[in-house]
């Protein structure tokens, strides 16, 4: 009896969903709250060649969503770990892995090859990265997010007339307007639910059977328990700050266009130490680990406004906080006061720094 049974009996399925199952080839973005559910059930369905494009590394505040790894999994890459886990399962399944994140440079080299890209991120940067690649290279692009007690899910860049994720937000919201789950939290059965609807409407594409979430985005609640779908329509607007082509994207910087400031990973600022730089932590009083070193100020965001003066005969200022949300509003708004500075934020904030350099 084929593991399959009982997909290829159900009626509208059939081989012929199977078949096409097995021919299909998705890549998945980001292997972690959304991305390991995704795994697991395109995985069991029989998809053919599944890519996992991540290049961060397995912390212990990941365990209690991202359900693939465990404690012994700790510094270890994602996207790597995660296709070990499913190369001792299932035989059949032919795996790429790419342990890095996507970017302008690499991203139409990873896309070009699969038919379906699945967006498992959790940053607005990414987000727009993904969908306008998928928007020039013709690949249908499955979405997902969570915030909070809340998921969304919608099928875009399907056929035509299809919306994408720039007609459902036009407007590039800051990280610092939606805080991450590293700020606001998350229950872990949450993006579980999230992924699973995510892998659903992926199988729904794939093999041809159902309706997929074309033009719609569904909405669920875990709280109530509750969801709901809201149609929206193709906004020509929305196409106006979109690269026209994959020239032009490949010049994009979109952490700059979605955040306003740039970051830098804590490699790239440690290699900054011992200049003439001021290096900011923005964090609140006791907030652990501490971090000492030479030439570090302690400004707390909650007395930021009133101690701006202690920042302005810096030239080239480096912000850092818990996770990297803080550190952002804080370099957003010396900016706004001093354009002419260099003002960065640390990427990940302390929570980076824990995985990379532990």
């Amino acid at each position: 009896m084929s593991r399959f049974e009982r997909q290829i009996i159900l009626n509208g399925f059939g081989i012929e969903g199977q078949q096409n199952l097995k021919k299909a080839k998705v890549l998945l973005i980001g292997a972690g709250g959304l991305g390991c559910p995704i795994l697991l059930y395109l995985a069991a369905a029989g998809v053919g060649k599944i890519g996992i494009v991540d290049g961060d590394t397995v912390a212990i505040s990941n365990l209690n969503r991202q359900v693939l790894y465990g404690e012994n999994d700790l510094g270890k890459n994602k996207a790597e770990t995660a296709a070990r886990y499913f190369q001792g399962k299932y035989s059949d399944i032919k795996w790429e892995v790419f342990p890095e994140f996507i970017s302008v440079e690499n991203a139409q080299e990873m896309i070009s090859g699969y038919d379906l890209v699945i967006d498992g991120s959790d940053n607005f940067p990414t987000r727009y990265l993904v969908n306008d690649a998928c928007v020039l290279l013709g690949k249908p692009l499955v979405f997902g997010a969570i915030y909070q007690h809340e998921g969304q899910v919608s099928v875009f860049n399907l056929g035509e007339n299809a919306c994408n994720y720039r007609d459902l937000y036009p407007k590039m919201p800051t990280a610092t307007e939606v805080p991450n789950c590293a700020e606001t939290g998350v229950l872990g059965v949450l993006p579980g639910i999230i992924g699973n609807l995510m892998a659903l409407e992926a199988i729904k594409v794939l093999s041809g059977f159902g309706k997929p979430l074309k033009n719609k985005v569904l909405f669920f609640n875990s709280i109530a328990s509750q969801s709901y779908e809201v149609e929206i329509t193709p906004n020509p607007e929305s196409r106006e700050d979109m690269p026209a082509s994959l020239t032009s994207f490949e010049i994009m910087d979109y952490e700059l266009a979605c955040e306003g400031v740039k970051q830098l990973t804590w490699d790239e600022a440690m290699s900054k130490m011992g200049l003439d730089i001021a290096f900011v932590d923005v964090r609140e009083p006791g907030e652990l680990p501490p971090l000492e070193c030479t030439g570090l100020m302690k400004i707390p965001l909650s007395t930021f406004p009133d101690k701006l003066d202690l920042l302005e005969d810096a030239e080239e200022i480096l912000f850092f906080c818990q996770s990297g949300i803080r550190s952002q509003k804080a370099a957003q708004q010396l900016q706004r006061d001093y354009p002419e500075k260099r003002i960065y934020s640390i990427k990940g904030g302390i929570n980076a720094l824990k995985t990379n350099h532990s």
